[in-house]
């Protein structure tokens, strides 16, 4: 049986929900929407999909609640324009931010007609639940702590070419490639990520995982319907997904299971929870919308040992010359 999200979200969202209701007039009301089917009567997801946003996974230091009211995210919303930070304090001294262009969308995610500062909903801290062991694993306990730029292997999926934020579950925006094509048949849904042009292969129709030995870079993922709700599991991912980007760790141990609801004719609603007892204390779940893009998705050109890997790696090697950091 495939994990329900809701199971364990259910009490966290009423409790973020409750307090929310000090910062904002009234909830919005549940809505019902009946969508569009396929020839073969399934609900029909397809299409150009973008997530991209001002809201991050994690919830920043300066937010107090999972939800903040129009007028707090107005304010919130410019700053984060002219900076590229919700922090006040994280002045720019270069004016770099000022010239760059990144896809991060018209401002803050909406989710159920409430403003979102973070996809994490479950914990309601907005923060990734990791073990004690995970942090020391990862430095997390040490915010001076650099990794060591001399071996590729220990770089980021992403710097490397070879999976992105959007192609291995969950389905995370980066600032450079957010959008998302689905594609379905009676017995499969393709999830086309614009980034590297990560594809995944959703089996429908009681498929079943394949041995825990074969894995896979963007894992094994099988899926059901559920009313409107397409529901996927992914497992199966190999241990080089371990680096995946930021604080976002996943072990071969995982279990993914998304939930992809189109909640309105232009809107999907994408929720994802994920269970890893190597590196979290608990399931944690988020959700965030995708909208409905009119753009055309055109190929995204990156390779593993591009020029950024070689002038890491040439860092690294003057670093050893030098005998300490570069300055």
């Amino acid at each position: 049986m495939l994990f329900d999200p809701r199971r364990v979200s259910r009490r966290a969202f009423l409790s973020a929900a409750s307090a929310a209701a000090l910062a904002t007039p009234a909830l919005a009301a549940p809505r019902t929407y009946s969508g569009p089917r396929t020839p073969y009567g399934a609900p029909d997801l397809q299409g150009v999909w973008t997530n991209a946003t001002y809201t991050e996974l994690e919830r920043p230091k300066v937010f107090k609640s999972l939800v903040i009211s129009p007028q707090e995210a107005r304010r919130a919303e410019a700053l984060y324009a002219k900076t590229g930070t919700f922090d006040p304090d994280d002045h720019d001294p270069l004016g770099q931010k000022d010239s760059e262009f990144w896809d991060v969308g018209p401002g803050m995610a909406r989710v159920r007609g409430e403003i979102r500062t973070s996809f994490i909903v479950d914990p309601a801290d907005g923060q990734i639940p990791f073990t004690p062991e995970a942090i020391k694993r990862f430095h997390f306990d040490d915010p001076k702590w650099k990794r060591p730029r001399d071996n590729p292997e220990e770089e980021s999926v992403t710097t490397r070419c070879v999976a992105s934020e959007g192609g291995a579950p969950p389905n995370l925006p980066s600032p450079d490639g957010n959008f998302l094509q689905i594609l379905q048949t009676r017995d499969h849904v393709a999830l086309l990520a614009e980034k590297y042009d990560d594809l995944r292969i959703v089996r429908l129709h009681d498929a079943v995982h394949a041995p825990p030995a074969v894995q896979n870079w963007l894992g094994d993922a099988i899926g059901r319907w559920e009313g409107d709700t397409l529901v996927v599991e992914s497992t199966n991912l190999c241990p080089s997904t371990v680096a995946r980007t930021d604080r976002m760790k996943i072990s071969p141990a995982a279990t993914i299971v998304e939930r992809f609801t189109r909640v309105g004719p232009a809107e999907l609603l994408y929720e994802f929870a994920i269970t890893d007892p190597a590196f979290y204390t608990q399931t944690w779940w988020g959700e965030m919308p995708f909208r409905a893009s009119k753009e055309r998705m055109f190929e995204y050109a990156c390779h593993e040992g591009n020029y950024g890997m070689v002038n890491i790696l040439a860092g690294a090697r003057r670093e050893e010359k030098s005998g300490g950091p570069l300055p």
